[in-house]
């Protein structure tokens, strides 16, 4: 298992320990940073001496070999990682211990070339961080299955990327996305241009969202917007008919000034309230207490949405992880200085 790091966000020491504590006979776990100062080795090295009888390894090295540096920081685990079925997963996932039996099953069929997963996103202690779950859970997610409803087999997740060592070496290497801004997609592009399949697992993990403000809650959609504009960049202009709230209360305004259709908009934008709220029940997980809590966000939550796609549009440079980037077309990332 590979574990890109860069600073210490809330709950990592727990996200971790779940990748240590796995039901799995025989497996190694390789950290990776770019810098001896970076305070998520504390938290590496505080699990090393917990689980002495585990291979995990530690590789810090600042060499970058692409503008993307999650990919930088990857390449260069890859020289300790040791085994065949190789997963890379995000710092922020918490899983169960049945997580990489699951994830690493569909690999004994020839067919597929790689395992991904969707996931679940829970919010640090910040109304931002709330807002952030929200689209992941209540917008992202359902677009993905909505696009698969239709036949759409191209999703591949960061949270969980698992494929073997010999496939990895026939798309090129991580090199061969080193420089792109969805280097997950990007992952799944060239593996199924060697003949081979997605796998979407059956495993749902858990990510921890944190955006400590709403600058940084912008910065994060916008990255994650601008990826989607680049992969779908004809149909992503017509992205906003899934804002369905804003367009009833858009709908119903206009239809006001008109008696004979001022009912109907009544009755679709009183449907569209309705669906909204049902699908925010359906985003939340058993156990989950914040109620009716959250019911005040939606509006701010849908009206950002449209904000953030409309600035998509607007710009081409992001900010990750503190660095500016400017992406083109094809989604190529280069130093925005």
């Amino acid at each position: 298992m590979l574990k890109p790091l860069c600073g210490a966000e809330p709950g990592l020491y727990d996200n971790l320990r779940s990748f240590c504590l796995q039901d799995y006979a025989n497996f190694q776990i390789v950290f990776g940073m770019r810098d001896s100062s970076d305070p998520a080795l504390a938290v590496v090295e505080r699990l090393i001496a917990e689980f002495p009888h585990l291979a995990i390894d530690v590789v810090v090295n600042a060499q970058q070999h692409g503008c993307n540096r999650k990919v930088s920081n990857l390449i260069n685990m890859m020289e300790c990682a040791q085994h065949d079925v190789l997963v890379i997963a995000d710092s922020d996932a918490f899983v169960g211990p049945d997580y990489l039996a699951t994830v690493t099953a569909p690999l004994q069929n020839e067919s597929t070339g790689l395992v991904t997963c969707l996931y679940h996103s829970v919010p640090a202690q910040t109304h931002w961080s709330r807002l952030g779950a929200m689209y992941v859970n209540e917008w992202y997610i359902p677009s993905v299955l909505l696009g698969r409803l239709f036949g759409h087999r191209e999703f591949a997740s960061g949270q969980t990327l698992c494929l073997r060592r010999e496939t990895l070496a026939a798309i090129g290497g991580l090199r061969s996305i080193a420089n792109h801004l969805a280097d997950d997609y990007q992952l799944g592009a060239l593996v199924r241009a060697l003949g081979k399949r997605i796998v979407l697992s059956s495993y749902v993990p858990t990510a921890e969202q944190y955006d400590p403000s709403l600058d940084a809650l912008i910065r994060h959609e916008t990255r994650w917007m601008r990826t989607i504009r680049i992969l779908r960049p004809g149909s992503f202009r017509f992205l906003f008919v899934t804002f369905s709230v804003p367009l009833a209360v858009v709908g119903f305004a206009l239809s006001a000034a008109q008696p004979a259709s001022s009912g109907v908009g009544l009755v679709l934008l009183f449907l569209s309230i309705n669906a909204r709220l049902l699908l925010h029940r359906l985003a939340k997980r058993a156990g989950d207490q914040s109620g009716r809590a959250d019911l005040w966000l939606l509006p701010v939550r849908d009206l950002l949405v449209c904000w953030v796609w409309f600035r998509a549009f607007r710009t081409s440079r992001i900010i990750w992880r503190g660095a500016e980037f400017e992406v083109d077309v094809h989604g190529v990332m280069r130093s925005g200085g």
